[in-house]
């Protein structure tokens, strides 16, 4: 029984920082926002997809 309970003790340490690092990573670390313009040629859109919807 002490096994079990040192390796349930030992997996929810690590448990606890994996959560803990995670909750910094959310907390403190804050994304760059940029601008992203993809060009897509013409030739390649589906013209079916685009059509105007019927009533």
């Amino acid at each position: 029984m002490p096994t079990l309970f040192r390796f349930v003790t030992v997996i929810a340490i690590l448990v606890a920082l994996v959560y803990a690092a995670m909750f910094a990573l959310a907390t403190f670390v804050s994304p760059r926002q940029t601008q992203m313009v993809v060009p897509v040629p013409i030739d390649q859109l589906d013209r079916n997809a685009v059509s105007s919807p019927t009533p």
